[in-house]
């Protein structure tokens, strides 16, 4: 699920979730992040998130 930035911010801030353990819980935290970013509008562009294994 991929949501489109509606401000192109020059200071955009990263945030990966990496799973170091037998139960993989980086997407699920990846996605809950996503939608916090996706409702806060003053974030939106700001922000990209992503998880790795």
């Amino acid at each position: 699920m991929e949501y489109i930035d509606e401000k192109k911010s020059p200071f955009k801030k990263y945030v990966l979730f990496v799973c170091l353990g037998n139960i993989c819980r980086s997407p699920a935290a990846e996605g809950i992040m996503k939608q916090m970013v996706f409702d806060d509008r003053e974030l939106r562009g700001d922000i990209v998130v992503d998880s790795a294994g």
